[in-house]
């Protein structure tokens, strides 16, 4: 998909977007065109996380300790709605969805304090993690007897901070590099729905620039993205927040997230100003492979913090699969183990999974950033999307350029790049409240192999 930006601002994109559709019968596909405004509002970051307003916000620690609080909060929708949610956040911030991206070096030790301010027991799980224990013991599943002493039931997976102010400390040595996702361990069906999640990601020890131990996972430090998916029910946070019982018989979701947010609020830049409680945007914003400009690729991390399977589905471009819960895909060989990485165009991401894949952009049979920079022929006006008096074209899957437009007409286009659509697969996630297009969507942005000047 190719989208103009007016250069009225003369500002690098930061993106908000309200879209529109239409079915291309001569593609065979539905394409969503967008109206892009610039917004540069980037909010303040706080503690030790890098600030940036497109990609990876890592918290750090030197001595990689994190005190996080569990609260409760709202979170808003593109539709308007306002959901009552619960969530880590930083004991030293605010309520915030989903949790703070973590970021620790494997094989050193780790501290997580949890202080909880909820109406009920809450606690962390830190899967793939070594020798994990709470407040001091090892991390184990809870029981209650019952009178008679014959009997048990669970009632946590793991140690738990008590209810109203209690909190319980956890540390575990970090295991092999990738990334994992933290959640509650405490009533996880309703706990985990009402948003206390968060990605824990661990570097390799000698090689941060890479996914994994492996010199071919290596990605470009500025290229690197959490896509942590999830599902609301906004009739269960309702239930909970009116404090009655929640019916899981008639559990439907109606709203799909990626990073806590939704299609269009996932362009947002990181921190953005009217999303206060939703801090993670999901824009992924790269320029095309070169072998000395830019040889290293995107690395894109995906979780499932829901309840069925996601499959995320970027246009235009495989992605490369290298890990998965944590662990390199490779043979078992002592010297030199075999690569089983594999291209997937659709990113099969199972409840509670993680999975690390590289993204680059090639055209290696087209492009040549000397030779061939523009390797098809730009459609003539007559056979562009015309959105009022805005001109939008998705007939090419290269790389464009402005052309030249009848004075009457908005371009949109910064400077030639274009717009790819990543979404759900299963269309029903691709919705707010059935309403498409939303949901678990956004686009990834491929700028000119030149870039794009900052004014």
């Amino acid at each position: 998909m190719h989208l103009t930006r007016s250069s009225g601002s003369g500002r690098r994109s930061r993106l908000r977007v309200a879209w529109t559709s239409r079915t291309r019968r001569r593609t065979g596909i539905l394409a969503a065109v967008a109206t892009v405004v610039a917004s540069v509002a980037v909010g303040a970051t706080t503690g030790a996380q890098a600030a940036t307003s497109e990609g990876l916000l890592c918290q750090t620690d030197p001595q990689q300790t994190f005190s996080l609080t569990a609260r409760s909060g709202y979170v808003t929708t593109p539709d308007g709605n306002s959901i009552y949610m619960w969530g880590y956040g930083m004991s030293s911030g605010r309520f915030q969805l989903p949790g703070p991206v973590l970021c620790v070096t494997a094989g050193s030790p780790v501290t997580v304090i949890l202080h909880n301010t909820l109406p009920e027991a809450t606690s962390i799980l830190f899967p793939g993690q070594k020798g994990v224990k709470a407040n001091g013991n090892p991390a184990q599943p809870q029981f209650v007897t019952d009178t008679t002493g014959t009997t048990s039931s669970l009632t946590s997976l793991v140690q738990a901070a008590p209810a109203d102010s209690g909190s319980v400390t956890y540390t575990f040595t970090a295991g092999s590099p990738g990334t994992y996702l933290y959640s509650s361990g405490t009533d996880v069906t309703k706990q985990q729905q009402m948003g206390l999640y968060g990605a824990l990601v661990v570097r390799p020890a000698t090689a941060a620039g890479q996914v994994n131990d492996r010199a071919d996972s290596a990605f470009s430090p500025q290229h690197e993205y959490v896509y942590l998916l999830s599902e609301i029910d906004p009739e269960v946070h309702l239930a909970v927040e009116r404090s009655q019982p929640v019916d899981w018989a008639s559990y439907n979701a109606r709203y799909y997230l990626i990073n806590g947010r939704s299609m269009p609020d996932t362009l947002a830049p990181n921190n953005a100003s009217w999303l206060p409680n939703q801090p993670y945007g999901a824009l992924v914003h790269i320029k095309p492979w070169d072998p000395v400009s830019n040889p290293l690729p995107a690395v894109i991390r995906y979780l499932n913090a829901g309840r069925v399977n996601y499959p995320f589905h970027p246009h235009g471009s495989d992605e490369r699969v290298v890990n998965k819960d944590g662990h390199a895909l490779q043979g078992t060989g002592s010297t030199a183990p075999q690569d089983l990485s594999y291209l997937k165009y659709d990113i099969d991401v199972m409840p509670g999974q993680t999975v690390d894949a590289l993204m680059d952009w090639r055209d290696v049979e087209h492009w040549d950033a000397l030779t061939n920079p523009i390797p098809t022929e730009l459609p003539v006006i007559t056979d562009q999307l015309l959105v009022g008096a805005d001109t939008w074209f998705s007939e090419s899957p290269y790389l464009g350029k402005q052309g030249t437009y009848p004075s009457n007409i908005t371009v949109n286009n910064q400077c030639g790049e274009y717009y790819h659509v990543a979404h759900s697969h299963a269309l029903q996630q691709a919705t707010n409240y059935g309403a498409a297009f939303g949901g678990m969507m956004t686009v990834f942005r491929i700028d000119p192999p030149a870039g794009c000047p900052a004014s």
